[in-house]
């Protein structure tokens, strides 16, 4: 990840809103650097002070403030004054990537040896090559789903949403949903299947 450094300090008066907002209309028409080290100068240490206070670690905080101002910088022409303030603006950005912080702790590392994917009866002086041989069918058949199915079984599965959660953030029918897992699954069993893969677990 780019660190952006930080811009020194300032006797100035603090920026007002409309100011700040005109800060990030100039980095979005003509990357202006200045503008970005009055947003940067500004925003920053606050930004880091919200994620604490959403009970982050220093770390944490540190890797959410530096990311929320690189998008600032990478997606300036994406601000609308009309729609947000520039405080608005920026403090949703950090709140977004402390949200997919928390998710990519939260999400369990790909184990083939996980029940859900082990059928009974292995032998053991085989398990170590049976394991890789089923990490690599595995992912050939998740790989061979349709878009809309993968991403929904990596919403069920590896992220252990219920169906109704996944339907409230997909903006997705629950009957929907439920209809695409079930093709999913059924798939996976198939392609398992003819992999010599034991599909009825899943």
């Amino acid at each position: 990840m780019a660190v952006i450094q930080k811009a020194p300090p300032s006797d100035a008066a603090e920026p007002s809103k409309d100011a700040l907002a005109d800060a990030i209309e100039a980095i979005a028409a003509r990357a202006d650097r200045g503008a970005f080290a009055v947003v940067f100068r500004y925003f920053a240490p606050r930004v880091k002070g919200y994620v604490l206070k959403l009970g982050a670690s220093q770390a944490e905080a540190e890797e959410v403030t530096q990311d929320a101002m690189l998008s600032v910088w990478r997606k300036a022409a994406q601000f609308d004054r009309k729609q947000a303030s520039a405080s608005t603006w920026v403090f949703t950005i950090a709140r977004n990537r402390r949200i997919d912080i928390i998710r990519r702790e939260r999400r369990p590392a790909f184990d083939p040896n996980d029940p859900f994917f082990v059928p009974e009866g292995n032998d053991a002086a085989d398990a170590p090559l049976n394991a890789s041989y089923r990490q690599d069918r595995i992912a050939e058949a998740l790989k061979a789903l349709p878009p809309e199915q993968y991403a929904l079984v990596q919403e069920a599965f590896f992220k252990a949403k219920t169906h109704a959660e996944i339907a409230e953030e997909s903006k997705l029918p629950l009957g929907t949903v439920k209809s695409r897992l079930r093709l999913a699954f059924g798939r996976l069993r198939s392609s398992l299947a003819k992999a010599s893969i034991d599909g009825d677990d899943l």
